[in-house]
């Protein structure tokens, strides 16, 4: 295990980019962020343990030509490591091999951490005491410093292991789709509706809908820009509940704000500016969350027995095929999400088209 925290010592990365296969975790903070707060990235290859002190280091041009070599960077659960990657370097580990989209493709349990992995997989028990641990503080402690390395010490076995199974399957295809799709959405901007991933706006009449979208873009924006988490600039229970019992006048909102123990305390003026402005044509103009009517239910029910019967036939969890949410959307758009595309559509096209209604069918099947 080799700290290095200057770009001396960071020369000997170079070698690195030559192994096939390289163990890649980080630690960071993001308590009081909107953006990951890099704090140790964390390589691992036969008998070794790199822990890069990413703070010391700065940019560190070493650290992204590695990120950018053609070894396979081995990570797992890796969703917020490449969002700290993203905001630290700009770059991005490719190519990538989650572990954990791996073990799923594989038949295991598609939420399985890091730990299960190791035991299941290696027969190693891992301590899990210093996930909570402060990694931005100096110096780290030795049982930080021996979890940290302990998260790419073994993480080379499951790889191998994983790796083979895939091949054997024929799915190998299917994680590399699965890890570049998960490589976009570490640069993705925010979400330019918002208000559909709340399901209390489910239901809620079209003006409370383009208000709260109104409302989460804003403090999208600002959590953004401020690096700062989003429930800090607005909590999302507050702003349903603006929107749902809009008040009156000044006095109402500041009343409404001092009953709730989460609102904010700064930038009120534009809050209640944002609440009672008159809403434009365009921001009318949006998709909505609705209800599933009672017909709709039972034809979700339909996709997802389909689902979980092609979940069955390939050894998978019914998650890794297809989740409520992206069925949803299939149902009422006829679109295929993002997530939904790929080798998932070649999959469950077939099946799942025929049992869409009319109005959406001609759509789902173009």
């Amino acid at each position: 295990m080799q700290w290095i925290d200057t770009p001396a010592d960071l020369n000997t990365l170079s070698a690195w980019s030559g192994e096939p296969a390289v163990a890649v975790d980080t630690e960071f903070m993001r308590e009081k962020t909107f953006f990951p707060e890099l704090a140790l990235v964390q390589l691992g290859r036969a008998g070794e343990v790199l822990l890069l002190d990413a703070p010391a280091l700065g940019s560190a041009p070493a650290i992204v030509e590695f990120l950018g070599s053609s070894t396979i960077k081995v990570m797992h659960s890796a969703s917020e490591d490449l969002q700290a990657f993203h905001h630290t370097y700009a770059a991005l580990p490719r190519p990538l091999f989650d572990t954990q989209l791996a073990a799923g493709l594989c038949g295991m349990d598609p939420g399985m951490s890091y730990q299960r992995l190791v035991a299941s997989l290696c027969d190693i028990v891992l301590e899990k005491g210093e996930t909570r641990s402060d990694w931005l503080k100096r110096p780290l402690t030795q049982a930080q410093l021996t979890y940290a390395a302990d998260d790419v010490r073994y993480l080379l076995e499951p790889h191998r292991q994983l790796a083979s199974t895939l091949d054997l399957q024929g799915r190998r295809a299917w994680l590399d789709e699965d890890c570049e799709r998960m490589l976009s959405n570490a640069i993705e901007p925010d979400d330019p509706h918002p208000h559909l991933a709340l399901r209390p706006a489910q239901g809620l009449p079209t003006e409370a809908q383009a208000r709260l979208r109104r409302l989460l873009l804003w403090r999208d924006g600002l959590a953004r820009g401020g690096n700062r988490p989003r429930n800090w600039v607005l909590d999302a229970g507050l702003a349903l509940d603006l929107v749902n019992r809009p008040p009156p006048d000044r006095t109402a909102f500041e009343a409404a704000l001092d009953r709730n123990p989460k609102s904010p305390r700064r930038r009120r003026d534009d809050l209640f500016e944002l609440l009672m402005a008159t809403l434009t044509p365009e921001e009318l103009d949006i998709p909505l969350a609705t209800l599933p009517e009672n017909t709709e239910r039972e034809q979700l029910k339909l996709l997802q027995a389909a689902v979980a019967e092609h979940a069955k036939a390939l050894g998978l969890h019914e998650s890794v095929l297809a989740s409520r949410r992206h069925l949803e959307t299939l149902l009422r758009e006829g679109r295929w999400s993002r997530q939904l595309s790929g080798w998932r559509r070649i999959v469950l096209e077939p099946t799942l088209v025929p049992l869409l209604p009319t109005r959406v069918r001609a759509a789902a099947a173009a």
